[in-house]
Formats: structure tokens, sequence, C-alpha cells
């Protein structure tokens, strides 16, 4: 049986934590940030962790990582 294939988009947008878990950046970072406070683009910079209920697909996405 030959190689699964990684998804190149995901595999630069997600990363493994310690634990196994995969981080993400947070969206609506990139423009039309004055109409948006300066608390919430604060918040926006931190990473997250991708939800419980979407692990199984990146799974498929992300054989390897």
């Amino acid at each position: 049986m030959p190689k699964m294939k990684t998804k190149k988009s995901a595999a630069k947008r997600f990363s493994k934590t310690g634990t196994g878990k995969l981080k993400r950046n947070k969206a609506y970072k990139s423009h039309i940030l004055t109409k948006k406070s300066t608390k919430r683009k604060r918040n926006l910079r931190k990473a997250a962790i991708t939800d419980s209920t979407n692990v199984k697909n990146m799974k498929k996405i992300l054989p390897y990582v």
C-alpha cells in the first residue's frame, strides 16, 4: 500500500503539542483591524487548541503530524 499524503495546507496551519493535541492560530486577525478592540486583537494573538469534534478529521488530513 502506498504512503498516505499529508495535506500541506493543513500542515502549515496546525502543529502538534507535547501532549499530542493540535494547536492552531485564530482567524480574523489579518485585516480590517481598526474596528476591532485592542482586547479582541490581543486575544486573537494567542494560539488555541483544535476542538475535539474536529480531531478525527484532522488525523486523516495529517497522518504524520
